[in-house]
């Protein structure tokens, strides 16, 4: 089953790229012999190749949800592992199993490829290719959540970096190629340093049979000394990914100049797989050097925060300031993988899901607000709720994005940072305030882009924008009906995660030297337990 995840995509990836339909009505040889493909109108063409890349889309889509139904929520351990030996003599193995802190992340990952399809327009220039490249993203990033072998993770993590960069250079902005290169070069130092990391950890714990697996890096008994230069290594590698201030130069630009589409899979999930590897590699591998970086990850997250919100207020591009936003938003998982208590973890991963969700809707509503209105300057939208001029419905939905990015309760973004929150501040009290003041500073730039772009009057010379139809408000309602939902009953993702978290924070709690990690044993969904008590 994990396998098709993975394999899945590939085989809609070329069958969409090698798919015989073409637009070019002047499809002929030489000898002006028509040439054995279906050609068909552009929009027929178009239409047909959305409509087949949907239903594969779709079909990912159900088989992750019935891996979801399937998974034992009970067991904290890996399930439906799949493995055989790939390269013996290197140690290297097909390796897969999905556990709690993955399998949210597989959902994320197959929902905004489906939505991203969606809401790409009709008329998208050369779709072939560019839903070819959607599937081959979706591909390595599902393979790099299964992978159970630090080498494959690597295979799996860089697969992604070409067909990004593609569609970043391709249907990017003005400035793409730049911001295209910027970030390949950026992922491909992350890379390097994750796979120089996991080399060095293999070669030290090597073993007359040596083997990349995780379990078996996992098991090796490194000292101190040795676990900090490879544990820098691998927080300077994912933390670019995140991406974690200093590290992030590359995400201003790539956000705002890639087109609507490779944004949301940028910010929603692409950005994820960086916080996965902090969690995964990082916190599971090197539970000592974690430990004794925990303080200084902890200010860096604080810093992370604060830089991010107070850069989105001076932002006048409001695509640039959900991009900076998003800086701040990822440093809470830092915190929570710093606090490293059952608490924070279930919140740094239910963050990792409600930051993907929240960020794809913005990015979606921001794309739609330059489509109709063709800026996105805040100095000169304006009106937007304005019911028969204006653009009442993407407006209405930008006031709840904004609600839910500030974190307002009843939405799936109060429920992420308040665990984030509560679970850390017994152990770094300071950041965790300065942190929950950056939230603070979040309502105020999102009360600053409500004000200036749905609100006030409608100059007359750019009156009546064009309207909005219900297909293309169809991704942004399914955003919101998740927000919501998962907001009000937050076990239903908190429960798929939480055996998985306890594991890994009781191994955390054990090499830290408590001698009663029992304590610190939550069950978020019991009705029996207490999340405020059980955090204290």
């Amino acid at each position: 089953m994990l396998s098709s995840l993975i394999w899945l995509p590939v085989i809609g990836a070329l069958l969409i790229g090698f798919l015989p339909i073409t637009t070019d009505v002047a499809n002929r040889d030489s000898s002006g012999k028509t040439l054995p493909l279906t050609v068909l109108k552009p929009s027929t063409a178009n239409s047909t190749i959305k409509y087949l890349a949907s239903a594969i889309a779709l079909g990912i889509l159900l088989l992750t949800g019935y891996l979801i139904f399937q998974f034992d929520i009970s067991k904290s351990g890996m399930q439906f592992q799949e493995s055989f030996p790939w390269l013996p003599s290197l140690g290297i193995s097909y390796s897969l199993g999905v556990d709690g802190i993955s399998l949210p992340l597989l959902g994320l990952n197959a929902l905004l490829t489906w939505l991203v399809i969606l809401s790409t327009p009709t008329n998208y220039e050369r779709p072939k290719l560019f839903y070819a490249l959607l599937f081959l993203i979706n591909a390595g990033l599902a393979g790099a959540f299964l992978a159970q072998d630090a080498m494959l993770f690597v295979l799996f993590y860089e697969l992604e970096l070409i067909p990004l960069y593609l569609m970043i250079a391709i249907w990017g902005g003005v400035k793409r190629e730049s911001a295209a290169m910027k970030f390949l070069i950026y992922t491909a130092v992350s890379g390097i340093l994750i796979l120089g990391g996991f080399v060095a950890m293999g070669w030290i714990a090597a073993n007359p049979n040596p083997s990349f697996e995780y379990e078996a890096l996992k098991s090796a008994v490194l000292p101190l000394s040795v676990q900090i230069p490879i544990l820098l290594a691998l927080l300077i590698g994912f933390g670019i990914k995140t991406p974690l201030v200093p590290l992030h130069s590359w995400l201003p630009d790539t956000y705002v100049e890639a087109s609507t589409p490779t944004a949301i899979l940028l910010g929603g999930i692409l950005a994820k797989l960086g916080a996965y590897g902090l969690i995964r590699f990082c916190m599971g591998l090197f539970p000592d050097a974690w430990a004794y970086f925990a303080p200084w990850l902890a200010v860096w997250a604080a810093a992370g925060v604060l830089y991010g919100t107070t850069i989105a207020i001076a932002q006048k591009d409001i695509k640039r300031m959900v991009a900076y936003s998003s800086i701040g938003h990822m440093s809470y998982i830092l915190l929570a993988c710093a606090a490293a208590t059952p608490l924070a973890i279930v919140g740094g991963v239910t963050q990792m899901v409600s930051h993907g969700l929240i960020l794809a809707i913005l990015f979606y509503l921001v794309g739609l607000v330059e489509a109709k209105v063709g800026t996105r300057d805040l100095d000169v939208l304006n009106g937007l709720l304005n019911p028969i001029r204006g653009l009442p419905a993407v407006g209405a939905l930008l006031v709840l994005g904004g609600m839910a990015s500030a974190g307002i309760p009843g939405m799936v973004g109060f429920i992420s940072e308040f665990l984030v929150f509560q679970g850390s501040f017994a152990k770094f009290p300071i950041p965790t305030l300065l942190c929950i003041v950056g939230t603070g500073l979040t309502a105020v730039y999102f009360v600053i882009l409500l004000n200036r772009t749905c609100f006030g009057k409608l100059d007359n010379a750019t009156a009546y924008y064009p309207r909005v139809t219900l297909a293309e408000q169809v991704p942004a309602l399914i955003l919101t009906a998740l927000i919501i939902f998962l907001g009000v009953q937050p076990t239903w993702l908190v429960r798929w995660t939480e055996a998985s978290t306890n594991l890994l924070a009781a191994s955390m709690l054990t090499n830290s030297g408590d001698t009663h990690p029992e304590r610190n044993h939550i069950s978020l969904t019991s009705p029996q337990a207490s999340v405020l008590t059980d955090s204290n």
